[in-house]
């Protein structure tokens, strides 16, 4: 299953989904009305390799809890995605099994290539 997880209210992620191809047939998962779960996140860890590839270091509530003064582990970097949804680089594809992680531009040249391809 093709999945974007994406958070509604973010401008960003609204412009990218409005520019995806019509017949790209993914799943919506707005993580704020639906939190990720920790098997979700576990999948997503499974196919980035790492929690902190996942992890938002651009939240302003990293900056104001002074987080990156922190000496943060993969299990810190799980913890906080898993406490609130501002910790997970947006939007997040899955597209046959890879990830696509943020908002770069080569990342979303990389999603529409992906979703082309169907």
């Amino acid at each position: 299953m093709n999945k974007i997880y994406y958070l509604a209210s973010c401008d960003t992620c609204r412009k990218i989904i409005k520019s995806l191809p019509a017949n790209h047939n993914l799943v919506f998962h707005d993580i704020k009305q639906d939190p990720i779960t920790e098997v979700e996140l576990d999948e997503m860890y499974k196919l980035s390799g790492s929690y902190e590839a996942l992890f938002s270091k651009k939240a302003q509530l990293y900056k104001s809890m002074d987080l990156k003064n922190k000496a943060l582990t993969e299990a810190d970097f799980k913890k906080y995605i898993l406490e609130h949804y501002t910790f997970i680089s947006r939007p997040v594809f899955i597209i046959d099994g890879k990830i696509y992680i943020g908002n770069s531009q080569q990342n979303i040249l990389q999603v529409m290539k992906a979703l082309e391809e169907k």
